[in-house]
Order: C-alpha cells, then sequence, then structure tokens
C-alpha cells in the first residue's frame, strides 16, 4: 500500500506487482527514494485524468531513472479511480511520471491508439474524494504547460504504509 499525502487529502493506492512487476518496483522505489515528496499534480483534465509525479511547485521538471518497458499488455484497465504510467509518444518512455484515470478511458488501454497504450499498475483503494476534488481543480496555463491547477496540488509526502 502506498500512501500519498496531499495538501487536498491522502490518496491510498495499491500497486499491482504480478501484473506490472517492472512498473509497480519502478513506481515503489520512487516512493521510498522520496522523490514524490514536494512534487505536484501538474496536469488535471476534468473528467480525464490527473497526472503527477515530475514537477515540482515552480513548474521545475525533476531529473528522473531509466525510462522503463512499457508493460501494458498487462490486463489490467484504465478504468476510474486506477493508476496509470503517462509517457511521450515513445511507447518505452515513461519514468516517474503518472496519472490516476478519474472516467473509463478504455482508449488507453492495449493497444491503444498507437499499438501500445498506458500500462495501469494499480488503483486507488481510498482517497476517492480526494481524487475526486483533484478533479474538479481550476487550472490554467503556467510556464509553458497547459491544464495547469492554478492553485498547487501538492504531493507533501509519498511512503509504503
Amino acid at each position: 500500500m502506498i500512501i500519498l499525502e496531499t495538501n487536498m487529502g491522502n490518496i491510498s493506492i495499491n500497486v499491482d506487482a504480478d501484473n506490472a512487476p517492472i512498473t509497480a518496483q519502478n513506481f515503489t522505489d520512487y516512493v521510498n527514494d522520496g522523490f514524490f515528496d514536494g512534487t505536484i499534480f501538474h496536469r488535471v483534465i476534468k473528467s480525464f485524468m490527473i497526472q503527477g509525479g515530475g514537477f515540482t511547485e515552480d513548474m521545475s521538471q525533476k531529473t528522473t531513472k531509466a525510462e522503463i518497458e512499457n508493460e501494458a499488455k498487462n490486463g489490467l484497465k484504465n478504468a476510474k479511480y486506477s493508476i496509470a504510467m503517462a509517457r511521450t509518444m515513445d511507447p518505452h518512455s515513461a519514468s516517474s511520471q503518472f496519472f490516476i484515470n478519474t472516467s473509463d478511458n478504455s482508449f488507453l488501454d492495449y493497444p491503444g491508439q498507437d499499438g501500445w497504450g498506458y500500462c495501469v499498475f494499480g488503483e486507488v483503494t481510498d482517497g476517492f474524494d480526494t481524487v475526486d476534488k483533484i478533479n474538479e481543480v481550476s487550472t490554467g496555463n503556467k510556464a509553458g504547460h497547459a491544464d495547469v491547477p492554478n492553485d498547487s496540488v501538492i504531493i507533501n509526502k509519498a511512503y509504503t504504509a
């Protein structure tokens, strides 16, 4: 169990090491390293997803570890409250950034629109109200990025429980 303590409430996440072993370990390693502490949910698209894990409050991007293999072909679905890895157009470009689906987003499932999809590696087990509150924040443009919450949504601490 992983806890994300945010300034809007806590989110409990269960990672699925059986179906997404590389991704679950990668995420857990970032948690255990304290990497997510002080990062923000930097991209919120209402009724789609909330994304975090890479930027500080001043929109500085953190240096990450190596990119990981895309495990999207694991049978897990981008359903509401599932957690998945964010990536660029390169299917194997995920590193630290993740997103929590705030709707059922089956178009992101393997094989997706690009033959790969987005790897789901766990689910929210508690803190649904916090996810829902973050989903509703007002957003704008900041430092060249769109859909950034106008009031920072901060991950104060992430830890295994």
